[in-house]
């Protein structure tokens, strides 16, 4: 029986080419392929040449960043270790003893050396475990912490303004917050990430001949990808080969007799009716895979052994194509992975233990891999979550979790970074950072159901917006500082003054 075109084409190349699900913005390629050609005209540096990364690590179902970073301080002008565990300990059992915490302490130097902890699964890791985690990586300078982060219309604390400034929508909503995080904007929806934005300002600047998108997830399609004009790339984590990733189907294994006559005539079908806008978009998206999947057909992997976990192998992933940069002729690269199991109601303390390894554990790896690989000062690594959980727990004992909150706290971690510090609100007497203030019930400093401040459940009222946090990595990674393009990349940036003399954690 005859095939039709359209059958045809579905076993071939278009429908296998780990592409198509991004077909939504074909139109991109046509564009590229204008800029690769200037700019091989031009003799533009090639791929590798003044390289920057960003990796976004998404911490998916709200992480209770309040059991992440504690304080361990008895210091009377702060929170310190005695409200933590006055709000989470005792009969609620959620609270981390300073035992726990004793190997995990670090000092804050512009706090007058108040001491906090991490949570011990991000320290020193059993004996055999794969690596160390990150808790000495701190020390070293090379991670920070962003206190108190979250989505935000406009500036917000309790007091007058309260009511009549306005806040996101739909605060403690998975979805929504998620959304809100993956595009820096909280007022209104919209269809583009602040990472497919930034794509589509550097593409044509820095990866004029970039065999492959500027913008990588390797956990599947995302908000945070999508541009007016990036044409984002979505691939299997380490457990598919590069050389696999857009490994074209229908063809067998090697280009002989019927193989090679399926291929011919794919490819003199891709050259009809090219007179049509989207079906030359379609050739130009097959092309282009074709083409980055002939480079990665000779690939190196990593020398650092990553832990064989989803995170684990999604970090690999990303660590094969920074190898690849040169091949691929990139300068700049953005990824994003993704890990789930934050939505922590009930059985949070089993949880954490289990989550807060993976991650402690693969992004050492990672920040190892990148030292062997001489990029460690040229690749960042962040992390974002839709919000952070109540202080109040939800339950009691051993099955004790938290509810959905609002501010929580972030790590970045790079060879950059301003690292061994806490960065965010400004302490009551205007000097320093710390955390939220750990109090309860009438607290200028949380948000509640009722927007009352009285009866709150510890739910931060963010003192860093998405737009900052966002904007700080932005600049680092070569977006430039006109108001026109920060308007079009953070819509909403222009509210937050003082951002980047505020929250230095990059040059």
């Amino acid at each position: 029986m005859e095939e039709s075109r359209r059958d045809f084409l579905k076993k071939t190349g278009c429908c296998a080419l780990g592409m198509a699900s991004l077909a939504t913005q074909m139109h991109h390629f046509g564009t590229i392929s204008a800029f690769a050609q200037k700019a091989i005209d031009e003799g533009r540096p090639a791929g590798g040449e003044n390289y920057r990364a960003l990796v976004m690590l998404y911490l998916d179902g709200g992480n209770d960043s309040n059991n992440m970073f504690i304080p361990v301080h008895n210091d009377s002008q702060v929170s310190n270790y005695a409200a933590y565990d006055a709000a989470r300990g005792g009969v609620f059992g959620l609270a981390l003893s300073q035992t726990q915490l004793q190997n995990t302490n670090f000092n804050v130097p512009r706090l007058g050396n108040l001491t906090y902890a991490m949570h011990p699964s991000l320290g020193p890791a059993a004996t055999g475990a794969i690596n160390n985690g990150i808790y000495e990586l701190y020390g070293q300078g090379k991670l920070a912490i962003v206190a108190n982060v979250g989505t935000l219309v406009r500036p917000l604390s309790k007091g007058s303004t309260y009511n009549s400034t306005p806040k996101p929508y739909q605060i403690g909503s998975h979805s929504d917050q998620k959304a809100q995080h993956q595009t820096s904007v909280s007022n209104t929806q919209v269809f583009t990430g602040w990472g497919g934005r930034i794509s589509d300002k550097l593409t044509a600047v820095h990866n004029p001949t970039g065999l492959v998108p500027m913008i990588t997830s390797i956990a599947g399609a995302q908000l945070f990808t999508a541009g007016q004009t990036t044409l984002p790339l979505a691939i299997a984590d380490s457990n598919t080969n590069l050389n696999a990733v857009l490994n074209p189907q229908g063809f067998g294994t090697t280009p002989t007799g019927a193989n090679l006559a399926r291929r011919d005539a794919f490819n003199a079908l891709r050259a009809q009716d090219l007179g049509f806008n989207y079906i030359e978009a379609a050739s130009h998206v097959t092309d282009l895979a074709m083409n980055a999947n002939a480079a990665l057909q000779v690939t190196q992997d990593v020398t650092v052994t990553f832990p064989n976990t989803g995170i684990g192998r999604q970090l690999r992933q990303v660590a094969r194509l920074i190898k690849e940069r040169t091949d691929l002729n990139v300068n700049r690269q953005i990824f994003y992975v993704q890990i789930g199991g934050f939505d922590s109601h009930t059985g949070e303390l089993n949880q954490h233990v289990n989550l807060y390894s993976q991650i402690g554990q693969a992004m050492r790896a990672f920040y190892d891999e990148m030292v062997v690989q001489g990029v460690s000062n040229d690749v960042t690594l962040f992390t974002l979550s839709e919000f952070g959980r109540t202080f109040n727990p939800a339950g009691t004992g051993t099955n004790v979790g938290s509810d959905h909150g609002w501010g929580s706290h972030m790590m970045v971690m790079g060879g950059a970074v301003a690292g061994g510090d806490v960065y965010g609100s400004k302490r009551p007497n205007g000097t320093g950072d710390y955390f939220p203030t750990l109090l309860m019930g009438n607290n200028p400093a949380a948000f509640d159901d009722a927007d009352t401040g009285a009866n709150g459940r510890g739910r931060w009222i963010p003192t860093t917006s998405v737009d900052q946090y966002a904007a700080v990595l932005a600049k680092w990674f070569g977006l430039p500082q006109d108001a026109a393009t920060l308007n079009a990349v953070f819509p909403n940036l222009q509210y937050f003054p003082g951002t980047f003399s505020q929250l230095n954690f990059l040059p």
